[in-house]
């Protein structure tokens, strides 16, 4: 998948905000008694190597109060958790996991997740016309049931930032996690190859 395409600077910003900064949204931890039997979550020393180093939130219940608009009324609320983390610059991830009543409609939310990420340029073009950007799928990786990578690279040239997000969506069985990771910059600074291994690890570690 490439798209070149345009999308307006709100639109870039709203993406960007979910990957790139780490919000304190009002959602419970998980208790002590509950982790132990749910899906195991990236650990901050499992991310991309970056400038500083990163902290994480606990794992928290349900959806975040700022979800990205590229998977944004995609995943439901009902057995999903998620994790943020943060470095001290301008770089944020977040793990959000979800555990299926079977595999078959875990297969079937994955399918979905992996379309939104992929349609999403063309929705953000249909909804504000501005921003340049482009989008890619970077193949699958073995992994259990399999996971793919997807990058999102925008540009805002009246004011000349850039901002590039990195995307994964794999399944162990019942469970489906989707990866995000953000910073400014573009695909040529992005820690690709470290992303993919990341990927790896959060879908072999779920179970």
């Amino acid at each position: 998948m490439k798209k070149n395409t345009r999308i307006r600077t709100a639109a870039a910003l709203a993406v960007s905000a979910a990957l790139t900064a780490a919000a304190a949204a009002p959602a419970v931890a998980l208790p002590a008694a509950h982790s132990a039997s749910a899906p195991r979550f990236l650990a901050p020393g499992d991310l991309p190597a970056a400038s500083t180093p990163w902290t994480a939130d606990p794992v928290r219940k349900g959806l975040p109060a700022d979800e990205s608009f590229c998977t944004a009324g995609t995943t439901p609320a009902s057995g999903t958790t998620y994790r943020d983390f943060r470095t001290e610059l301008d770089t944020g991830a977040r793990q959000t996991t979800t555990v299926a009543a079977t595999p078959a409609k875990a297969a079937q939310l994955a399918d979905r997740l992996r379309q939104a990420v992929e349609t999403c340029l063309d929705r953000l073009v249909a909804e504000y016309p501005g921003l340049e950007g482009e989008a890619f799928h970077h193949g699958p990786v073995d992994v259990e049931e399999g996971a793919n990578v997807y990058s999102i690279d925008t540009h805002d040239p009246e004011v000349g930032s850039t901002d590039i997000a990195l995307w994964s969506v794999g399944r162990d069985g019942r469970t489906v996690t989707v990866v995000q990771w953000g910073q400014l910059g573009d695909l040529d600074g992005a820690p690709l190859a470290a992303f993919k291994h990341t990927t790896a690890t959060a879908v072999a570690r779920l179970h």
